[in-house]
């Protein structure tokens, strides 16, 4: 009877999402017909291929219930640093290795330092991210990096399509196919899970919290590096603020999927992160400044967090029963 019931919410919370996306479309299409044509939904593809890569990557560190701030750092710095490899002639893999190579670095020493000597998360991350962005200034000289990017092939990333979709797209689907796989299907991510839910019982269950912790944070950094790479590929060259831009959209894709599909998983994100960039792009279109884009998306998130959050829901809920149980004293005693 449980499993029953978990699929009928599962499903109307599926259903429910749904009818967002077609809501959110549907406004924004009336607001700006241009919403609906090749160039912008393709525009959209690609921007959600960025910022989904992003909000992957924390969707593992708010698994394990933490939290990482530096991914603005780690994006310029991984950013100028393959910027940098192609600059000098190497192949466009060399360069993402070393990308890849060093965000792993960067993300273990967050990670150890958050979970071997148990420092705040929030302030070693912000320490972290403000080292690798004055790093990144500092042996570039904070100039734009162009050299040799059409050469490389690195723009193919942007522009290539297969059976009509952008190659960035692809390159999402299969990251998230990968994760989703081994979050719901593998004991690793049940260890993940178990980390975030009790760390203490998972600790004593023969789980290396500690370890998972660190992957976390490095699996955070190595999907910043992927999202930077789609960046430089959309833009053609490399600059200190590349990705600059990733970390609100990333987390309020994170959160608004896991708000209206029950929790934190990889299809929660894929899906907070779908309407989080329809928005996006859809207010660019309608020309919102970006202040006022970033106010609104809060709004929605938190209105999101509030309608469809079971904690919130139950909150409410005894707030009415309470208000219930009054009126019906007074009543009595009226």
């Amino acid at each position: 009877m449980n499993g029953f019931q978990d699929i009928a919410r599962q499903s109307a919370r599926g259903l429910g999402f749904l009818g967002l996306v077609v809501l959110v479309g549907a406004a924004l299409a009336l607001a700006e017909p241009r919403f609906l044509s090749t160039a912008s939904l393709n525009g959209v593809a690609r921007h959600m291929a960025a910022n989904g890569l992003a909000a992957l990557g924390l969707t593992f560190v708010v698994i394990v219930r933490k939290f990482d701030l530096s991914i603005s750092g780690v994006a310029a710095f991984t950013a100028m640093s393959m910027g940098t490899v192609i600059a000098a002639g190497a192949p466009l893999w060399l360069a993402v290795a070393a990308g890849i190579a060093i965000g792993a670095v960067i993300g273990l020493i967050s990670g150890t330092a958050i979970s071997r000597f148990g420092l705040p998360d929030i302030v070693t991350t912000i320490a972290v991210g403000s080292i690798c962005a004055g790093m990144a200034f500092l042996y570039t000289g904070g100039r734009s990096i162009f050299q040799n990017f059409f050469q490389v092939g690195i723009t193919d990333l942007n522009d290539a399509r297969l059976l009509g979709l952008g190659v960035s797209l692809w390159i999402l689907l299969a990251v998230y196919a990968v994760a989703w796989f081994v979050m719901q299907r593998t004991r690793t991510g049940m260890a993940f899970y178990a980390t975030g839910e009790n760390p203490v019982a998972a600790h004593f269950s023969g789980i290396a919290t500690r370890r998972y912790i660190a992957l976390a944070y490095v699996l955070c950094a190595i999907c910043t590096v992927l999202a930077v790479l789609l960046i430089l590929a959309e833009s053609g060259n490399a600059e200190t603020n590349k990705g600059a831009n990733l970390m609100m959209p990333a987390y309020a894709g994170v959160f608004l999927g896991a708000a209206i599909l029950g929790g934190t998983s990889v299809l929660a994100t894929l899906g907070g992160i779908l309407l989080i960039t329809m928005l996006l792009d859809g207010f660019s279109l309608m020309g919102v400044p970006y202040y006022y884009s970033d106010g609104v998306i809060s709004l929605i998130l938190l209105a999101g967090v509030l309608a469809f959050s079971d904690t919130a829901r139950g909150y409410l809920a005894g707030l009415a029963a309470v208000r219930a149980l009054r009126r019906a004293r007074s009543g009595g005693k009226a």
